[in-house]
């Protein structure tokens, strides 16, 4: 029986470690600097969970025991200042500004893509050429997004069948994951 969104909660401080070192043994960690900019602000505006998973991930890529590469996470990608590097904001309606109080970048696609903890707690894909936040490409939350992340890239390393979590990724019915060409799914086919 495939699992559900609500099963995942929580996923960040219960069982991210263990999967990461289950696929990712040998991946380089994460070597941010002391001055990245905290997270603690950007935290106050999330919904209980979504602070609790943020803050529980934001102590591992700072503790430098969490794999980089699965989800390039450096200093570039890592707490990405927006507004420092002249970068624009827009919601996924093409219009709304958002600002750097608006979401967090938790690391890169290898696209130059960031994906980014909304203040809503969802989490989305920020399109670097349009400089907007897509609407297809999101996630419930940062349990379910790393989840699927995770799986993703132990599926195109192949430490994991896809096989194995293809029910689980349809059961959740994230776009992200979803999406016919941009979702995790479709870069696996």
């Amino acid at each position: 029986m495939p699992l559900t969104v609500d099963q995942l909660a929580g996923y960040v401080n219960r069982d991210l470690d263990a999967d990461l070192a289950r696929w990712f043994p040998d991946e380089p960690r994460v070597d941010i600097p002391a001055s990245t900019r905290p997270v603690e602000p950007f935290l106050t505006r999330l919904p209980r969970d979504a602070a609790a998973a943020l803050a529980g991930f934001d102590r591992r890529v700072r503790s430098g025991t969490m794999p980089a590469g699965f989800l390039d996470i450096y200093d570039w990608s890592y707490g990405f200042d927006f507004a420092a590097n002249d970068c624009q904001i827009l919601d996924s309606d093409y219009e709304t500004e958002l600002s750097d109080d608006d979401g967090w970048s938790l690391g890169a696609d290898g696209g130059g893509n960031y994906y980014v903890v909304l203040a809503n707690g969802r989490v989305a894909v920020w399109f670097h050429e349009e400089e907007v936040i897509e609407a297809e490409t999101q996630f419930d939350n940062l349990d379910v997004f790393l989840w699927s992340v995770v799986r993703y890239r132990a599926v195109r390393a192949g430490a994991l069948d896809l096989a194995a979590v293809e029910a689980d990724f349809r059961a959740f019915g994230q776009p992200g994951v979803l999406a016919e060409v941009t979702g995790l799914l479709a870069s696996l086919s």
